[in-house]
């Protein structure tokens, strides 16, 4: 699982946040993507990478502007997370 991280600018409010989630759900496959006005920032995990240009040219598309992108791949934390190595 890969976690990726898109600096976007132009966000104001909670319904912008919505307006870039539903975006990037309607472009690709994803498990999760949550987004922040106030960090300018929004996250995404998903199974498979995601080419970094789509994922900015989505973003452009739906009027906000993709600035970065960073990628890492994504262990989930859990409880017993410690144990499985």
């Amino acid at each position: 699982m890969v976690q990726i991280t898109v600096k976007v600018d132009g966000m104001q409010c909670g319904m912008c946040e919505a307006h870039v989630n539903d975006a990037i759900r309607q472009a690709f496959k994803v498990k999760k993507v949550s987004s922040s006005h106030s960090k300018g920032e929004t996250v995404v995990l998903a199974e498979d990478d995601i080419d970094e240009q789509l994922i900015k040219a989505v973003i452009d598309k739906s009027g906000y502007k993709a600035l970065s992108v960073k990628k890492e791949p994504y262990e989930k934390k859990g409880l017993f997370s410690s144990f499985r190595r």
